[in-house]
C-alpha cells in the first residue's frame, strides 16, 4: 500500500523579555522603565532586575503551548516534532520559580496577585489599560460581552489617546486583569478546569479570592508544561528538537555577505563582519545541545535553525556539532535549485544533503500547506479546513510515482496563529488529528524516526545552497534596510568592546560568564525582525527599547559607559500596521 510521510514541526519560541539591566537610583529606574536608557546610572551597579518587560512567554504558555500538548495527548497516534528554543525554556522555568515563591517579576501577574487593588498605582493603572486589550479582538474579546464592555468603557474615556484612568475604579481594574487572563487561557484548560468555566460565567465583580484562584490555575498549567512535553517525548509520540541558544541569525553572524546570495543588491551594515562570529555561532550550538540534554536526557537529533535561516558555512557547523538533520524553508530550496540549474517539481517531498556537510540531512518546509494553516484556515470551519488539508496530502500522494513515498514537512510557529482561530484552533486540531490518525495512507512521523529506519528515504545532493530563511527564502527580514543595519552596527561595536575587555584580563571568570550570557541575548534574531516601517510602531518601540537596554547592560557588565547613541531609538515603525499580540511569519506565497 502506497503511503505518504507527514512531519509536523511546531516551533515554540519567544525571545528573552526580561530586563537584565540595573540602575543605581529610583529616578534612573523610572527613566529606564519608561523605555529610555540612563547610561551614567547604568555604570554604577551590577544588580539585574529580572523584570519581565513583555508577558508573551507566560501568556503563550498558558494558551498555546498547553493546548498544543493537550491536542497530542488526546490523539496519541499522532506523531510530530516539537522544537523548543532554550531561551524560551529558560523563561518558562523562571515563571515556574515565580509561581513557587509567590514573588512575581511580571507586572501583570503581580497585579493579579495583589489582594487590594484600591491602592493601585498610577503607573500600574496605565500599564493595565495599555496591556490588557492586546489580543485578537475578534476571537478573544468580542465573544465575551463583559470583557467587551470593559473595552467600550476604555474607549469612551479615551481622549486623544490618553485615557482618563482616574475615573476608573478598583473594581474595573480587577475585572480587566481577570478577563485578560481568562481570555488567554487555553481552550483545553477551559474544558478541563471547572474554575475557569465558573469565572467566565460569573462575568464581573471579581474579588481578590477569584484572582487568587485564577493565579493558582495559571501556575499549575505553566508548572506542568515542560513535564508534559517530556512525557510525550518519553512515550515516543514527540521528537523534541532545538535551536541555537538564543535564536541567533547564525548565517549573518558568520558572514553579512550571504544576504546578497538571494538579494544581490541588499545594502549591508557599515561593519564588514560580525566580530568573532564563527566562535559565537559554535557557542550557541554547543550551549543549546547541552541545555537540551540536561532537560530531556539526550542531545537533540536535529535542529530548526532560527528563522529557518541557513547558509553553507552554518550547515557545516551544525554537521560538525553532531546534528543529524535540519529543516528550512522551501524558498531556500527553490533558490538553490535555480542557482544549480536543477528542475525538480517535487523537490520539497524528499530529503537533501550537502557534500560539505556529511552526516546531516536537510528537510524543507512545504510553504503552501504550512501557510494554509498559518494564515488561511483560521477563516474556515474547523472540519472543512481539516478535510481540505487531508485532500491536499492525498493529491500529493496521487501524483507521486509508484516507487515514491513522498515526505511532506509542515512547519510553523506553535503559538502565533491560534489566536486567529475560533476557540484557539481546538476544533481544527481535533478534526485534523482524528482524520490523520484514521487515514490508511498518511503516516505522521518525525525526522528522527525517518533517519533511523532500516531503509531511510534516498537523499539528493544539493550542489549549491543559497543562503536564506523561511520568509521569502531570503534574509531581508533581518538585514538590508537602514534600521536593521544600524542595529547590526550597534551590536558589532558592542562585540568589539567585549573582545577588548575580555582579552585584557580585567574580568574574572564569573564576570566573563555574565558578559557572554548578556551578549547571547543581544544576538537574538528577534530584535532585527521588528526593525522596519512595516511593523506596528508600539511593538517596534518596545523591542527597540529593550534591545538598546540589553546593549547598555552589556557595556555595564564590561565596566564601560554605554555609548550615547544607545539613547536614540533605532526605528519608529508604522502607525498603520496591524498591532497583533505577537509576530507572525509572513506568508511565503503572498
Amino acid at each position: 500500500m502506497r503511503t505518504i510521510d507527514l512531519v509536523f514541526l511546531w516551533h515554540m519560541h519567544q525571545p528573552d523579555y526580561r530586563d537584565h539591566g540595573a540602575v543605581a537610583d529610583p529616578a534612573a529606574a523610572q527613566k529606564v522603565g519608561a523605555g529610555n536608557t540612563a547610561p551614567q546610572a547604568l555604570n554604577q551597579s551590577n544588580a539585574a532586575t529580572g523584570e519581565f518587560i513583555l508577558p508573551w512567554v507566560y501568556l503563550h504558555a498558558m494558551k498555546d503551548y498547553v493546548d498544543m500538548a493537550a491536542h497530542l495527548e488526546r490523539h496519541p497516534q499522532i506523531r510530530c516534532v516539537v522544537n523548543l528554543v532554550p531561551v524560551l525554556l529558560d523563561q518558562i522555568e523562571d515563571y515556574v520559580q515565580q509561581f513557587a515563591s509567590g514573588e512575581f517579576r511580571d507586572p501583570l501577574l503581580r497585579v493579579l496577585a495583589t489582594p487590594d487593588l484600591e491602592t493601585l498605582s498610577e503607573a500600574d493603572r496605565r500599564m493595565l489599560l495599555t496591556t490588557c486589550f492586546r489580543s485578537n479582538h475578534t476571537t478573544m474579546l468580542e465573544p465575551f460581552p463583559q470583557y467587551e464592555r470593559l473595552h467600550d468603557l476604555y474607549q469612551l474615556l479615551t481622549h486623544k489617546k490618553k485615557p482618563a484612568y482616574r475615573y476608573l475604579s478598583a473594581s474595573y481594574f480587577s475585572d480587566l486583569v481577570t478577563w485578560y487572563h481568562l481570555a488567554w487561557t487555553g481552550e483545553t484548560e477551559r474544558r478541563r478546569d471547572p474554575l475557569l468555566a465558573a469565572l467566565m460565567s460569573q462575568g464581573e465583580a471579581y474579588d481578590a479570592n477569584d484572582r487568587r484562584k485564577l493565579l493558582e490555575s495559571i501556575g499549575k498549567a505553566i508548572t506542568g508544561l515542560i513535564p508534559r512535553w517530556q512525557a510525550l517525548a518519553a512515550r515516543g509520540q514527540v521528537e523534541l528538537s532545538s535551536t541555537p541558544q538564543t535564536h541567533p541569525l547564525a548565517p549573518l553572524m558568520l558572514d553579512f555577505g550571504v544576504a546578497r546570495e538571494s538579494v544581490p543588491d541588499a545594502p549591508l551594515p557599515f561593519s564588514a563582519a560580525y566580530p568573532g562570529g564563527r566562535t559565537r555561532v559554535v557557542r550557541h550550538i554547543e550551549d543549546a545541545r547541552a541545555s537540551h540534554a540536561k532537560r530531556f536526557g539526550a542531545e537533540p537529533v536535529g535542529m530548526w535553525p532560527a528563522e529557518g535561516a541557513v547558509s553553507t558555512d552554518f550547515v557545516k557547523h551544525l554537521a560538525t556539532a553532531g546534528c543529524h538533520w535540519l529543516a528550512s524553508g522551501e524558498g531556500v530550496l527553490n533558490n538553490s535549485l535555480k542557482a544549480s540549474g536543477i528542475a525538480d517539481p517535487r523537490a520539497a517531498y524528499h530529503p537533501w544533503r550537502l557534500e560539505q556537510a556529511p552526516g546531516l540531512t536537510l528537510f524543507f518546509r512545504d510553504e503552501r500547506l504550512s501557510d494554509l494553516i498559518g494564515f488561511d484556515y483560521a477563516k474556515w470551519h474547523g472540519r472543512d479546513a481539516a478535510k481540505h488539508l487531508v485532500l491536499q496530502l492525498e493529491a500529493i500522494l496521487d501524483s507521486s510515482s509508484e516507487d515514491e513515498t513522498p515526505l511532506v514537512s509542515i512547519i510553523l510557529d506553535g503559538e502565533n496563529a491560534w489566536e486567529h482561530y475560533p476557540y484557539n484552533g481546538y476544533y481544527f486540531f481535533d478534526d485534523l488529528y482524528e482524520l490523520l490518525a484514521n487515514h490508511p495512507n498518511i503516516n505522521t512521523t518525525t525526522y528522527a524516526e525517518i533517519l533511523a529506519r532500516d531503509l531511510p528515504p534516498p537523499t539528493s545532493v544539493l550542489p549549491k545552497l543559497i543562503a536564506g530563511s523561511w520568509v521569502y527564502g531570503t534574509l531581508s527580514t533581518w538585514i538590508g534596510d537602514e534600521a536593521k543595519n544600524r542595529a547590526w552596527d550597534l551590536l558589532c561595536e558592542a562585540k568589539l568592546s567585549c573582545d577588548r575587555v575580555v582579552s585584557s584580563g580585567r574580568l574574572d571568570a564569573e564576570q566573563t560568564s555574565a558578559v557572554e550570557e548578556q551578549l547571547a541575548i543581544c544576538e537574538s534574531s528577534d530584535w532585527f525582525w521588528w526593525f522596519g516601517d512595516y511593523n506596528p510602531s508600539s511593538a517596534v518601540a518596545n523591542f527597540d527599547s529593550l534591545y538598546r537596554r540589553n546593549l547598555a547592560r552589556l557595556y555595564q557588565l564590561l565596566q564601560l559607559a554605554p555609548p550615547p547613541q544607545l539613547e536614540i531609538p533605532i526605528c519608529s515603525g508604522s502607525t498603520t500596521a496591524e498591532n497583533g499580540s505577537m509576530r507572525r511569519a509572513t506568508p511565503s506565497t503572498h
